[in-house]
């Protein structure tokens, strides 16, 4: 590897996840729209879909591309709506971006709620059946302080 070669390169974070959908260029504009997600790259592909894109939010990164069953990528849509990823986005004011979310026509499937490790939470689902939980962190729990349930020995 050359001396000069950063790795990762500037701008991508060390892991970064990926969401396919039938209708990728679809997908990427209610993104933005309903969650707020910003598109830094798309590569369209040759029927107009998109095959590869880049979308930011805050300081995050998701790849979001087009389903290609030849090379097993596809959408919940495809799979009568089993969960194929999960994701977890921490934004600044998860009560807003709910109503944000509801407003663009996204399925809540979790109301924002307060969550014992210290954020509140809600959970929606997107047109083809994806599920993405956002998160703001309202305060800090210590480890020791968390309930997990008692595991016998």
């Amino acid at each position: 590897m050359a001396e000069d070669v950063k790795n990762p390169p500037d701008g991508m974070p060390r892991i970064t996840a990926g969401v396919y959908y039938q209708d990728s260029a679809a997908a990427i504009e209610w993104l933005e729209k309903a969650f707020g997600f910003k598109t830094r790259l798309k590569i369209p592909g040759p029927e107009g879909q998109i095959l590869h894109s880049e979308l930011e939010i805050g300081d995050g990164l998701i790849f979001v591309g087009h389903a290609c069953p030849d090379e097993k990528k596809t959408s919940p849509q495809n799979l009568d709506g089993a969960m194929t990823a999960g994701m977890y986005i921490y934004v600044d004011d998860v009560d807003g971006h709910c109503e944000n979310a509801r407003a663009a026509g996204a399925k809540i499937i979790q109301e924002p709620e307060d969550m014992f490790y210290g954020d509140r939470v809600y959970t929606a689902s997107d047109p083809e059946g994806h599920q993405w939980k956002f998160g703001t962190h309202v305060r800090d729990v210590p480890l020791e302080e968390m309930p997990f349930p008692a595991v016998e020995e």
